[in-house]
C-alpha cells in the first residue's frame, strides 16, 4: 500500500489514473447509447450561475453548457438536503422508499445505514448496458465496509465518501482524513475543486481511448462549506481544530471565487471531451442537490437549503447532447432529481428494473416537445414540513401553518390562497396524504438538520431541530 500510494503522489492524479487498461478490456460490437457525464454541484443557488441572473459571478464555462442545450427553469431538487436528493438521484425513486432517505442527511460516520448493495442504481443499470462507470466526487450514501460507489454499480471511484471535507486538509468533519481512490485512501496534496477537475478530465483521456460509452458521475463539493477558495489555505489550517460547519467564516467574495473554481473546472472537462472527439456524442447534464446554502442567491425565491420553500428546492438545471437536443433554449418543463436516472437509462436505450420502478420520467421528449404536467411531493422532518408541486399551485406545510400558493404567478410564495381557492387546496393536501401513506414513516431515530435563530440572523425564532418524527400529516 505504502509503494502505490507514494507512486500516486509522485506520478500526480492524471498519471496515476490507473483504471485505463481495465476499462479498455472488453469492447462491445454496438454502442448502446451516447456517453454520459453527470456533474452536480453542492449547495449551489437557483441563480448562482450568470445564466440564470447571478451578476457578480462569472460562469462562462457553464454558461456555453447552456448556449449549446438546454436550460431548465423550473427543476427541483429531491430534497433540500444532500444525501437524500442522492439517493433520489441514483435509484430514480422518492428517497422516502428507502431508510437511507429519512436521514435528512445522513450524518456521518453511521456505519449502519446506507444504499443497499442491491438496489438497482443508475451506474449499476447502465453498467448491464455496457456502460463504463466511474464516480468522481462526493458519495454520501453510506460508508465502508456495508456501503461504498463500487458496491452499488460503479467500477471505479476516486472522491470522498462522507458529507463533506475540507478543501485543503481533505479532513471531515470527524477530524479523519476522507479522500479514496477506490477502496484505498489516499494523501494528496491540493484544492479538492482542482483535484476532482485533473482526475475527470484523465478520466474522460482514458474513456476516449477504450472508444466504449461511459458514465461520468462527477460531484463537486463545491461551492459547500467550509468556506475556502482556491488559496485560503490559511482558513484550512485555522478550521484544523474547529467544525467545518463553522458559521464565522466566508465572505460573498469567497463564495464567488469557489463557484468560479468550480465552473473553470468544468471547462477543462467539456475541453477534454472536445479534445477527445467526444464531445458531439455526450449527454452533459449539470444541477445541484438541493437549494442554496447562507451566501447563495435564490432569486426571485425565498428559502434556502433545509426548507421546503422554493428557494431551497428550486435548483439549476441543464442539459447539452449536440447530437439530439436542442441548443440555446429554455424549458419550462417542471423536473426533479430523480428524473435523471430513466431519462440517462431512456439515452442509453435501457430502462428501470422492472422490481424497483421508477418514481421520475424520462425528460428528453418533454424538453425538446410541449412539457408534461407533473404532480411532485415532499416532506422534511424538521418543522414537520410538507409540500406538493400540482401545475402551478404549491401545498406547503410548516409546523402548523400551512399555505397554497401559484409559484408561477407568485414564485416568492407570499399570497396564501387556501382559502380562496379551497377545492385546490384541500384536493392537493388529501393528494399528499395518499402519497404520503405509500412511504417510509418517519422515525425519531433519523438525522436532521435546519438552521437556526443563533446561526441565521434572517432565521428569526427558529429553533434547533427536533429528532421526533411528525406522525400528524
Amino acid at each position: 500500500m505504502t509503494s502505490c500510494l507514494t507512486r500516486r503522489n509522485v506520478l500526480g492524479t492524471a498519471a496515476a489514473f490507473s483504471a485505463a487498461p481495465a476499462f479498455a478490456q472488453t469492447r462491445p460490437q454496438a454502442r448502446p447509447g451516447p456517453n454520459i457525464i453527470f456533474i452536480m454541484a453542492d449547495d449551489l443557488g437557483y441563480a448562482d450561475l450568470a445564466c440564470y441572473g447571478r451578476p457578480d459571478i462569472k460562469t462562462p464555462h457553464i454558461d456555453g453548457l447552456a448556449a449549446r442545450g438546454v436550460r431548465l427553469l423550473q427543476a427541483y431538487a429531491n430534497s433540500p438536503v444532500c444525501s437524500a436528493t442522492r439517493t433520489g438521484l441514483i435509484t430514480g425513486r422518492y428517497q422516502y422508499r428507502l431508510r437511507l432517505g429519512l436521514e435528512e442527511p445522513l450524518l456521518n460516520p453511521r456505519e449502519d445505514v446506507g444504499l443497499p448493495p442491491e438496489h438497482p442504481t443508475l451506474p449499476s443499470l447502465l453498467k448491464k448496458a455496457g456502460y463504463q462507470t466511474m464516480l468522481i466526487g462526493k458519495w454520501h450514501l453510506g460508508m465502508l465496509p456495508r456501503f461504498g460507489p463500487e458496491k452499488s454499480g460503479y467500477d471505479h471511484f476516486y472522491g470522498f465518501r462522507g458529507g463533506a471535507v475540507d478543501y485543503y486538509t481533505h479532513l471531515a468533519s470527524n477530524r479523519k482524513a476522507d479522500l479514496w481512490d477506490d477502496a484505498m485512501p489516499v494523501e494528496q496534496a491540493g484544492y479538492l475543486t482542482e483535484l476532482l477537475g485533473d482526475r475527470a478530465v484523465a478520466a474522460v483521456g482514458a474513456f476516449a481511448q477504450t472508444k466504449k460509452p461511459f458514465l461520468l458521475s462527477l460531484h463537486f463539493s463545491a461551492p459547500h462549506w467550509p468556506w475556502e477558495a482556491p488559496g485560503d489555505t490559511a482558513e484550512a489550517d485555522r478550521l484544523r481544530e474547529k467544525s467545518l460547519f463553522h458559521f464565522d467564516g466566508g465572505t460573498q467574495a469567497t463564495y464567488r471565487r469557489m463557484v468560479e473554481s468550480l465552473d473553470d473546472q468544468v471547462g477543462r472537462v467539456l475541453a477534454a471531451l472536445d479534445t477527445g472527439g467526444l464531445a458531439q456524442d455526450t449527454l452533459v447534464v449539470f444541477t445541484s442537490d438541493n437549494g442554496g446554502e447562507r451566501f447563495s442567491n435564490t432569486w426571485p425565491f425565498t428559502g434556502r437549503k433545509t426548507e421546503l420553500l422554493e428557494g431551497g428546492l428550486r435548483i439549476p438545471a441543464i442539459a447539452s447532447w449536440p447530437g439530439r437536443l436542442p441548443q440555446g433554449v429554455t424549458s419550462n418543463q417542471v423536473a426533479i432529481s430523480m428524473d435523471w436516472m430513466p431519462t440517462l437509462l431512456a439515452a442509453a436505450g435501457t430502462k428501470p428494473d422492472a422490481k424497483y420502478p421508477s418514481d421520475g420520467i424520462d425528460l428528453l421528449p418533454a424538453i425538446t416537445g410541449a412539457p408534461v404536467p407533473r404532480k411532485l411531493f415532499w416532506r422534511y422532518k424538521t418543522n414537520a414540513q410538507r409540500a406538493m408541486r400540482d401545475g402551478d399551485f404549491k401545498y406547503l406545510k410548516i409546523m402548523d401553518n400551512t399555505f397554497l400558493f401559484n409559484v408561477a404567478d407568485d414564485p416568492m410564495e407570499r399570497a396564501n390562497l387556501k382559502d380562496r381557492r379551497r377545492d385546490v387546496y384541500d384536493r392537493m393536501t388529501a393528494e399528499w396524504r395518499t402519497w404520503n401513506a405509500g412511504m417510509l414513516p418517519e422515525i425519531d431515530d433519523s438525522y436532521v438538520e435546519n438552521f437556526s435563530a443563533d446561526q441565521l440572523a434572517d432565521h428569526i425564532g427558529s429553533g434547533k431541530p427536533s429528532p421526533k418524527a411528525n406522525p400528524a400529516n
